[in-house]
């Protein structure tokens, strides 16, 4: 089972004491089972629509049954950026390669909402990752040329990518940007082991990507006063852009800052554990409120 705390309400508002008790929750899955695993199953979710059908993230209205896809698709970009000679050429050829297969699957959906008369909501192109060889966005986006990911370049790379799927053609719902799960994708996971990544570079690429913070290894000994910032922050970032994201944290119990982590998974890539630059907040910022955050005017 998979479920979502709702850090933002209908009202375009950030709710103080939704991101309180979802620290706190995240704390309390902490020590569920070994490892910190069950925060693998619980996210801060951000003005996420209804029908996004990334787990976990997804949740329906109170509707008739329907149905959304969501794809694993970064060997895509991996493939695409690995043999083009430019940028606009990358940049076609994986518009190509998605609307290609989107008007696929979009038959399919089709014709099983006529066998089923479930209503089709549509395709989820984050392009998520998977810890094999081949399927890892980080390795995309240094295909174009940046030396590794976390290095100044990877905001540009990655809003490239974001920017290039906005062009596509196809009948979306959820996020379609970039997912960036740092235990989900062996180049991500390789890339934090090696010091180049942060919760900050990672919250930093939220504004231009697609999910926000995924599968972030944090120390143990994280408090409920120190991951509600955290929450707070995707919550800001999501209302102030309009767009959706989520914070699934995974604080290990028994691991330090810089420890590596020790997951037996098919899922999960093994990579180090994320310092996590974070204060209990004080006075205004620790009350019951829930306060309007506009979308910026341009």
């Amino acid at each position: 089972m998979f479920f979502s705390a709702q850090l933002t309400t209908p009202n375009h508002e950030v709710s103080l004491t939704a991101a309180q008790a979802a620290a706190s929750l995240i704390c309390q899955l902490a020590q569920v089972e070994p490892n910190g695993f069950a925060n693998l199953n619980f996210c801060g979710s951000a003005n996420v629509p209804a029908y996004a059908p990334f787990f976990p993230a997804a949740y329906a209205q109170n509707s008739p049954p329907a149905f959304a896809l969501a794809l694993e698709a970064a060997d895509f970009a991996e493939q695409v950026f690995s043999q083009a000679q430019s940028l606009q050429a990358a940049r076609k050829t994986l518009i190509d390669e998605v609307e290609s297969h989107a008007q696929k699957l979009e038959a399919i959906g089709q014709k099983l909402t006529e066998i089923y008369t479930y209503n089709f909501k549509g395709l989820d192109f984050t392009l998520a990752p998977h810890p094999a060889q081949g399927v890892s966005i980080a390795k995309a986006l240094e295909a174009l040329g940046l030396p590794a990911f976390g290095l100044h370049g990877s905001l540009f790379a990655s809003a490239f990518l974001t920017d290039t799927l906005d062009q596509a053609h196809y009948n979306r719902t959820g996020f379609n940007g970039l997912m960036l799960p740092v235990l989900e994708d062996a180049g991500l996971a390789q890339r934090a082991s090696e010091g180049l990544l942060s919760t900050t570079d990672l919250l930093l690429c939220s504004a231009v990507c697609g999910t926000g913070l995924d599968v972030v290894p944090l120390p143990g000994d994280a408090t409920p006063e120190q991951l509600c910032p955290v929450l707070l922050d995707i919550a800001a970032l999501a209302l102030r852009l309009e767009k959706p994201l989520t914070a699934r944290l995974m604080p290990i119990p028994g691991k330090a800052a810089g420890d590596p982590t020790s997951f037996n998974f098919d899922y999960f890539a093994n990579s180090r554990v994320l310092a996590l630059k974070a204060q209990p907040l004080t006075h205004l910022l620790q009350g019951q409120e829930s306060i309007s955050i506009r979308a910026r005017l341009y």
